[in-house]
């Protein structure tokens, strides 16, 4: 079979001046593409800017024989957005491909969570997702194509701690993802979500929060297991290089991508699908809360569980029950 190539196409990744999005940026322009490189240069925390990291990437891009722009153009508000997918037409006409890859972290324990904390993370992930597809959703409406990927995280779809704000906009994200899913059926265009686990700025910076990258204590007879946890710890995120996660970005993006609203999670070159599932549950029309007490085990069982593609599936679902 032949390989997968982007000619013609024009992709906009964001957060692409270095860790993952550079490696989706790379990927795209290699197989053809004409790439915008958007990055503010800004920390992990969002604080600060700075050009070099988009130049950069959009020059080793032409430097291999590609074609790439660089935005440095915040997501954060819908001026932003609009102005990084207006460096998209000016330059190329066209915007065929969305990668909403920037992303930023603030994390605390969520007594401690607070406004200046939560609004930024809210700002670049999820607001930033609507910003830039929103101006990009019109185009691709128009020309009847598009392609939209947006970035997850277990953080939201399993939960962990320290990231009630991150794992918020990552979780509303998968909302998005389903939504657009289902718009852009009518239009030729198809949204996916990835959820990545690679060595990037942020998982380093939540690593060493962990002690991960710390220094591994020496093993004494009762920290021997701790130690050999540690050094395994360090051997697996050794191998989670960001390219590996770039291809199934890539394939999302493609035309021949046969799937919309799905979520695929990502890392060290493994690929599995994330998916919401129902359970078979518990029926009974004079239902009270001693009965869900009694039946709660067998609400929760998820033997011959099922995945309803939208809420009228999952409705018609329980319209059957209903009706036996």
């Amino acid at each position: 079979m032949s390989d997968l190539g982007f000619d013609g196409r024009v992709a906009v990744v964001t957060g692409a001046g270095g860790g993952l999005g550079r490696e989706y940026a790379l990927l795209l322009a290699s197989r053809g593409a004409r790439v915008v490189v958007n990055d503010t240069g800004g920390s992990t925390a969002g604080e600060g800017a700075d050009e070099g990291p988009a130049d950069g990437v959009a020059r080793e891009i032409r430097d291999l024989g590609g074609e790439a722009t660089a935005d440095t153009h915040s997501v954060a508000t819908p001026e932003g957005g609009k102005a990084v997918v207006r460096t998209a037409l000016d330059a190329y006409g066209t915007v065929d491909i969305v990668v909403n890859n920037a992303g930023i972290l603030r994390d605390a324990p969520f007594h401690e969570m607070t406004a200046d904390l939560l609004d930024p993370v809210l700002d670049v992930h999820l607001k930033g997702a609507f910003y830039v597809t929103t101006p990009a959703w019109n185009v691709m409406r128009e020309q009847g194509y598009g392609r939209v990927i947006n970035t997850i995280s277990a953080a939201g779809v399993l939960g962990t701690a320290n990231k009630s704000n991150y794992g918020s906009a990552k979780t509303g994200l998968i909302g998005l993802t389903r939504v657009l899913a289902a718009e852009g059926a009518a239009h030729g265009i198809k949204t996916n979500a990835v959820a990545p686990i690679a060595l990037t700025r942020m998982l380093t910076q939540s690593l060493t929060r962990t002690g991960v990258q710390g220094k591994v204590p020496e093993p004494e007879p009762d920290r021997a297991e701790q130690a050999m946890t540690v050094e395994r710890m360090r051997s697996f995120v050794d191998r989670l290089d960001p390219a590996l996660v770039a291809p199934v970005v890539a394939y999302l993006a493609h035309e021949d991508c046969p799937v919309s609203g799905e979520m695929y999670t990502v890392g060290a070159g493994h690929v599995a699908r994330f998916f919401v599932g129902r359970t078979d549950g518990y029926f009974n029309p004079a239902l009270s809360m001693e009965d869900v007490r009694d039946h709660f085990d067998e609400i929760r069982d998820e033997t011959g569980y099922t995945v309803p593609k939208d809420p009228g599936e999952e409705t018609g679902r329980l319209f059957r029950t209903v009706q036996g």
